[in-house]
């Protein structure tokens, strides 16, 4: 947020709204603005939520489309259970080897 001019310019008086003061305006002070560094800190504020919501399986995700928010907890669901289902097929193969009555 800038400054404001609370005078006509003779008077050199200017509003500082984020400390809340009337001060002289001198030549010897430099004042930048921060708005464009504001706005590219809130730019890296979504991507570090985007960065801990990819953490959670039900969060939704910055790039993502709408409603996708338990896309990937279904996915890893169904591939527990196609792992599962694999892995106990194995189990049984090799127990039933081992009884001797399979072939």
């Amino acid at each position: 947020m800038g400054i404001v001019r609370v005078s006509p310019p003779e008077l050199h008086l200017i509003f500082d709204p984020l400390e809340g003061m009337i001060s002289e305006e001198r030549e010897d002070v430099i004042q930048f603005a921060l708005d464009p560094i504001i706005a590219q800190i809130d730019d890296l504020d979504k991507v570090a939520d985007d960065l801990m919501n990819s953490l959670t399986p039900d969060a939704p995700l910055l790039s993502s489309y709408k409603g996708r928010e338990g896309a990937s907890l279904t996915a890893g669901v169904y591939t527990n259970i196609w792992y599962g289902f694999i892995a106990g097929l194995v189990v049984a193969l090799v127990y039933l080897l081992s009884q001797g009555g399979v072939f």
